[in-house]
């Protein structure tokens, strides 16, 4: 078990490192491989329960989470901004290729 709160730590400290710089796509990575140490971790703590020193130091990684958690909220907004920038753009532009009908015919009235 302490190896797997080890790795937990290793890859909640890599993360906590560069979270303002860090991209998307590794915050999915860090999520998914996080995810797999938990379960494993669960798993293990079905056969034996953890110690007082394993709690305070899970305790201290799930401290961090809130960070974690407003990095990816704020990259959330990001991206929600950029796709309603993308929608406005394409409307605007939709509205200038507007296409005319061409066989119309004018015709001047004169009296």
């Amino acid at each position: 078990m302490d190896n797997l709160i080890l790795e937990l730590e290793r890859l909640n400290h890599s993360v906590i490192e560069n979270l303002q710089e860090i991209p998307y796509e590794k915050l999915v990575e860090f999520t998914e491989l996080r995810q797999d140490v938990v379960e494993k971790m669960m798993a293990r703590a079905c056969m034996s329960p953890l110690n007082t020193e394993q709690k305070h130091r899970i305790s201290e990684i799930v401290a961090t989470d809130s960070l974690i958690r407003n990095r990816m909220e704020t990259l959330k907004e990001e991206a929600s901004k950029w796709l309603q920038q993308r929608g406005l753009a394409k409307t605007r532009r939709n509205a200038y290729e507007v296409t005319y009908n061409l066989d119309s015919v004018l015709m001047d009235q004169r009296k």
